[in-house]
């Protein structure tokens, strides 16, 4: 067994429906480690191998993290996680641990959109999420990416080239691939339909958006983040300019977690000392 390092370890782990983060963090709040992995069969097997790999990177073993939160899709079936604390909450944390001045996320995963707003102090005013349908998921892309014969990560750039995009008419997910189809027999260009798809998911961000009322000072995170296109065009849509932040934005979900369970490390060690 290695020796235990001279400050505290925590973990986060985000077990979503597409892909799975885990984060390795030290007691001053800086990241040690971090991984993305697509999702295996099963929760418990996809944490493992994510934490696992994100240790690799530090040159700890599981038995040297004091404290492990999870979050996510899968966040009930973790074995080694000590918590679990909502996408919400996580993403909010995470967010304003690494720009303080954030005061909106938009979170755009596999399984569910969320827009989330925050106070000065980074605590949760309010939020809306789309959890309903998977018309305003990543997945969502991933299907109509399927549908029209072309990786998910070509999607947002097909996205931008396009010169006429096309308006979909459907709000289900499965009539709005059936139209996607129907535009392809059509000879209508894969970019104008890539146009269309992104602009159907926007308008249900912005949806969102405007239920909750945004301020300012926005982030998108989630595996949205790494879209183009549809970073581009919820800039446009949204009239705003999204923040840049100072870990990838995938990873957010799970750096909340680990924030979280610093706190609570941090909150006996205060009580034991009463």
């Amino acid at each position: 067994m290695s020796a235990p390092p001279p400050y505290p370890i925590f973990a986060g782990i985000d077990v979503g429906s597409i892909t799975a983060e885990a984060v390795i963090l030290d007691g001053a709040g800086s990241i040690q480690g971090s991984v993305i992995i697509r999702v295996r069969p099963r929760v418990e097997q996809s944490a493992r191998e994510a934490m696992a790999m994100a240790l690799e990177q530090t040159g700890l073993g599981q038995e040297q993290i004091d404290l492990c939160f999870s979050t996510g899709y899968g966040r009930d079936s973790i074995a080694f996680s000590r918590k679990n604390i909502s996408e919400i909450s996580c993403h909010g944390r995470g967010a304003h641990h690494l720009a303080p001045d954030i005061r909106t996320v938009l979170d755009v995963g596999g399984q569910d959109c969320k827009v989330v707003r925050l106070d000065a102090d980074g605590n949760l005013d309010d939020f809306a999420m789309n959890d309903k349908c998977a018309a305003g998921t990543g997945r969502f892309l991933e299907m109509m990416a399927r549908t029209l014969a072309v990786d998910i990560s070509e999607l947002g750039p097909l996205a931008l080239r396009s010169k006429r995009p096309l308006s979909l008419s459907s709000q289900c997910t499965i009539f709005c691939e059936m139209e996607v189809m129907q535009l392809l027999y059509g000879g209508e260009k894969k970019a104008d339909i890539a146009a269309g798809v992104h602009a159907a998911l926007v308008r249900r961000i912005k949806a969102l958006a405007t239920r909750v009322g945004m301020h300012e000072q926005v982030c998108i995170t989630g595996g949205g983040s790494k879209n183009a296109g549809l970073v581009a065009m919820l800039e446009r849509d949204l009239d705003v300019r999204f923040q840049p932040l100072a870990a990838d934005p995938q990873i957010v979900g799970a750096l909340g977690a680990a924030l979280f369970a610093r706190d609570a490390w941090e909150r006996r060690q205060r009580e034991a000392r009463a």
